[in-house]
């Protein structure tokens, strides 16, 4: 086993005469469909569980006894299962961006089925906080770069990833409940899951090029699990810390930020330079914006 790729990384080099980029855009969107809802069903599970049992073992025996806990992680094994597929026909930086939509489509999710107040000022912090990341990104147009990865580069990404969320959820135990908690929580997750994707993506370009065996032999494939595994943990953690319109942010931008980063690092991603970083820098302060604005919100009173 070995985590070097020796395999060309390009998204879906073999299955993109099935539809290329456009296909893994639309699994992208059923990603983030379904992403969406998965978050609220594990929301709704996570207000079962004691405070004092959070951030334990005990937490998981509260959760399989929880209906919404199942179905949620049967959302979240299709989503898993979506994103594997866009990430075998699309680049990282076209899928994870796309992830987005996560963000509005839980808050709508949770305020149609759980009647969750809408907080006030909260839509338009939404609105602008994916505007201001489009903007960023669409002036950016990141480009898929096909750099082959050693595997001193791939233990170093992770382990530096994995240093990164342990620390978001050291800091996250020592806060009290509210709103900073389920934003480290939250941010440790989107780390945890930005390391699944690109792992994620890796592991699917040894099944294109090798099959099952190449899949089962490549390091990638086990570290995709582990840190999925703990970034699923993690969001339960964020979900049951604080309010949705907090930690729902922290997830979904930082999820896509995280992406960028690998992809950049890892595989030679590039984006635009030159007159250009002005409306990149523009899109990241609305998006900062936005999202100081939805921590700052208090829910609005039920009617």
């Amino acid at each position: 086993m070995s985590f070097t790729d020796g395999v060309n990384l390009t998204a879906g080099a073999g299955f993109a005469d099935w539809g290329g980029p456009a296909l893994g855009a639309a699994f992208a969107v059923l990603t983030a469909a379904a992403n969406a809802a998965g978050t609220v069903l594990q929301r709704v599970a996570a207000r079962t569980v004691p405070e004092n049992d959070a951030f334990s073992l005990r937490l998981v025996g509260h959760l399989l006894r929880n209906r919404a806990w199942f179905a949620g992680i049967a959302v979240i094994v299709l989503a898993a299962v979506c994103q594997a597929a866009a990430l075998t026909w699309g680049s990282l930086t076209l899928v994870q961006p796309i992830l987005v939509a996560e963000l509005p489509l839980a808050l709508l999710f949770a305020h149609a089925f759980t009647r969750t107040p809408m907080p006030p000022g909260g839509w338009r912090a939404c609105l602008l906080t994916s505007c201001g990341l489009a903007l960023a990104l669409g002036a950016a147009a990141p480009a898929e770069g096909n750099r082959p990865v050693g595997g001193v580069t791939w233990t170093a990404a992770v382990a530096v990833g994995s240093a990164s969320v342990v620390l978001c959820a050291g800091w996250a135990v020592r806060r009290p409940y509210g709103k900073a908690r389920a934003v480290l929580f939250g941010l440790g997750s989107a780390i945890a899951y930005g390391l699944t994707a690109t792992l994620m993506k890796s592991a699917m370009a040894h099944l294109e090029e090798g099959g099952v065996p190449a899949l089962l032999t490549a390091l990638q494939t086990y570290g995709c699990v582990a840190a999925g595994a703990a970034a699923l943990f993690l969001l339960t953690n964020a979900m049951g810390s604080g309010p949705l319109f907090v930690s729902q942010p922290a997830l979904t931008l930082g999820e896509a930020a995280a992406s960028l980063v690998l992809g950049a690092v890892l595989f030679g991603d590039q984006v635009r330079t030159g007159w250009w970083l002005a409306p990149q820098a523009l899109g990241a302060a609305l998006t900062v914006y936005g999202v100081l604005l939805l921590t700052r919100a208090q829910p609005a009173p039920r009617q």
